[in-house]
């Protein structure tokens, strides 16, 4: 078991904001890592300064090519061709602006998403959004699983439940590395990425895609028809992931960034590059399992690929490569590790957070790894390992259903100027943050209602808003839960 550091200075956040969170700060997020690497000094070179900052964007980025983001990017680019590319197009602009707010909502205030919604919403109100974080880290787990599972499957012919029980523990051994450092795990998963994008790579250059189609689909917005719909809404909910925005918010207070307001503008400036520069990479994989998919699957015929198992099967004789099959497998693998890891952390981050509880980082990441385990392994054993894909693009769907419980409460913060001092979002950001609020909003609203039936879905509105109205009327506990709780015994 790793040796926590001392808890560091934190980030100093404007004094409103330690008033409004009832004048005491609480523990840090991510406590054993908080500010633990230093950063390069003002007279410092700007590559070497922007160095020192980056890392956060690398393992953010993660999540925008796990298992699920092959699903749903197989599953569209075997049925619709290239018709679906500028969805991803769309939907990495909208991570990168929402990702970019939750650097300067932890740079600024010190605070990570989990424990701004904990401080500033009523009890109820918080424990339901953590209810629903956690629904959603369990969807996002699951794709990660399973797709390092099958990956596993691939490789050595390990069973699915087995490649599951693995791959649950074993990210438990690669996160004993921040023993050493977070520097360690920044590597670890950069080195993972790096092995995803030269994967596909490869697999892009033996497809040889139509350039013109492709370019077609990247700019010209259609949607086929419902099924592609569907796949659509899961292709947002792969690439905009609600667990990455409280994973970032908590990761860039790992650098040990000064009290000053120019520190913090410069660590704003830092990461906000870091988080571009990251998510273009991720475009870029995200965008090419959807090419190869519609240049060797959809050109071929092979409309309905719904195992990763078949899709690698498929591969090595449709491109006349059998390098692209294992480079398919390792690719999976690798992308399943790096973002199980990440996951992890963000099951960590929402936990304590929303809860404030004092358990071991150990335990932490344990109960985490088994509330993704069981649901796995159970629908691993009730589906044979059948339709993989079917059940991932399932698992994105819900995460696309939990996001606006994510990025509603992220607008309010960083567009809080007593929360977030001079780094609250001016009137343009507020305009384009809620305008995609809204549009993430409708869309599955109207996923709802096709899915659920008029009735069900007048009945999930009903609760809702009686759920609100009691909240908002007849709740008398307290407004906000912003103290700690040795100050709450008091």
């Amino acid at each position: 078991m790793s040796t926590p550091h001392p808890t560091p200075r934190r980030p100093g956040p404007p004094p409103a904001a330690a008033t409004r969170a009832g004048g005491e700060t609480g523990r840090p997020s991510l406590p054993e890592v908080h500010a633990s690497i230093p950063v390069s000094p003002a007279t410092a070179g700007w590559l070497r300064r922007f160095l020192s900052f980056a890392g956060p964007g690398y393992l953010v980025s993660v999540g925008y090519m796990d298992p699920g983001n092959w699903a749903t990017d197989i599953a569209g680019g075997a049925k619709f061709g290239y018709a679906l590319l500028w969805v991803i197009l769309l939907s990495n602009l909208m991570a990168i602006f929402l990702q970019t707010l939750c650097a300067r909502l932890g740079i600024a205030s010190g605070r990570d998403l989990a424990q701004a919604c904990r401080e500033q919403y009523s009890k109820p109100v918080a424990i339901v959004l953590w209810i629903l974080c956690e629904i959603a880290i369990i969807a996002c787990d699951l794709a990660e699983v399973v797709g390092s599972a099958v990956a596993l499957n691939l490789l050595f012919g390990i069973p699915l439940v087995w490649g599951v029980l693995i791959t649950g523990f074993d990210v438990l051994l690669l996160l004993a590395a921040m023993h050493f450092g977070f520097r360690k795990i920044e590597a670890i998963v950069l080195t993972l990425v790096t092995t995803v994008a030269g994967c596909f790579a490869l697999q892009l250059f033996l497809s040889r895609p139509e350039w013109a189609p492709l370019a077609a689909g990247l700019f010209v917005p259609s949607i086929p028809d419902a099924q592609a719909f569907y796949i659509a809404l899961g292709i947002l909910g792969a690439t905009v992931m609600p667990h990455n925005l409280y994973l970032h918010t908590a990761l860039v207070q790992t650098r040990d960034v000064g009290p000053t307001s120019a520190s913090r503008r410069a660590a704003v400036r830092y990461n906000t590059t870091d988080t571009v520069i990251a998510l273009g990479a991720a475009f870029f994989v995200n965008a090419a399992i959807l090419v190869v998919s519609a240049a060797v699957f959809h050109r071929a015929g092979q409309f309905d690929v719904g195992e990763l198992q078949e899709a690698h099967r498929l591969l090595a004789p449709l491109l006349g490569a059998p390098i692209a099959a294992t480079a398919f497998a390792v690719a999976l693998l690798a992308s399943g590790q790096s973002s199980t890891i990440t996951g992890t952390l963000a099951g960590q981050i929402v936990m304590e957070g929303f809860l404030n509880i004092r358990i071991r980082p150990w335990l932490r990441r344990l109960v985490t790894r088994l509330l993704a385990i069981g649901p796995a392994v159970f629908l691993i054993s009730i589906s044979g390992g059948k339709d993989t894909v079917g059940l991932l693009v399932f698992s994105q769907v819900v995460l696309s259903m939990q996001l606006s419980f994510a990025i509603f409460p992220l607008m309010r913060f960083t567009s809080d100027a007593e929360l977030m001092g001079e780094f609250a979002n001016p009137r343009w950001v507020k305009m384009v943050g809620y305008s995609i609020c809204t549009l993430i909003a409708g869309l599955n609203l109207s996923l709802l209602v096709d899915v659920l039936g008029a009735a069900w879905f007048a009945l999930l509105v009903a609760v809702a808003l009686g759920f609100v109205v009691w909240v908002r009327y007849f709740y008398k506990g307290d407004r906000r839960v912003s103290q700690d709780p040795d100050r709450a015994r008091e």
